[in-house]
């Protein structure tokens, strides 16, 4: 069982240290696509993840084309505030990829057209333009999860 969670080009590490503390936490894989707007040694990126570090399988991209081309054959569920179906309408299953975007931008618009099928939105009121990254990304692993009964989680 593995899901697969894509950042595409972050810029604050303590999101994307938090977002591994969850994938040590669920198995998943995380994929970090470049440019990052942090170091990878950065004390706030290995702080937000902790110890976890060692648990997380950790895959750099130079672009998300290059991720698309080496899993030609998966799910892309994209996350955005301006997509229309509620990520829990979706039927997920094992392998499925939940791609972010960064903070301050979101996904690129060519990425969210590429998979109009899997676009995805969490809920909120119009109070805020969006949650936080690392908070998005947990909301919606866990509800794959638990479409699934939570398979190898206790």
């Amino acid at each position: 069982m593995a899901f697969h969670i894509v950042l595409v080009e972050p810029e604050i590490p303590a999101n994307t240290g938090n977002i591994a503390r969850t994938c040590a936490a669920t198995g998943a894989i995380l994929h970090l696509v470049h440019p990052l707007g942090f170091r990878t040694d950065d004390k706030t990126l290995k702080r937000a993840g902790l110890d976890y570090w060692y648990a997380v399988d950790v895959r750099h991209h130079d672009s998300f084309e290059e991720l698309q081309a080496q899993f030609p054959e998966a799910r892309f569920f994209c996350a955005s505030t301006r997509n229309s179906k509620v990520y829990s309408e979706q039927t997920y299953r094992d392998g499925d990829f939940f791609v972010f975007g960064k903070e301050t931008k979101g996904l690129p618009q060519s990425i969210l057209d590429a998979y109009p099928d899997t676009c995805i939105r969490i809920p909120m009121t119009d109070k805020v333009r969006s949650l936080n990254l690392s908070n998005s990304a947990a909301i919606v692993i866990f509800e794959a999860f638990r479409q699934l009964g939570f398979p190898g989680l206790k």
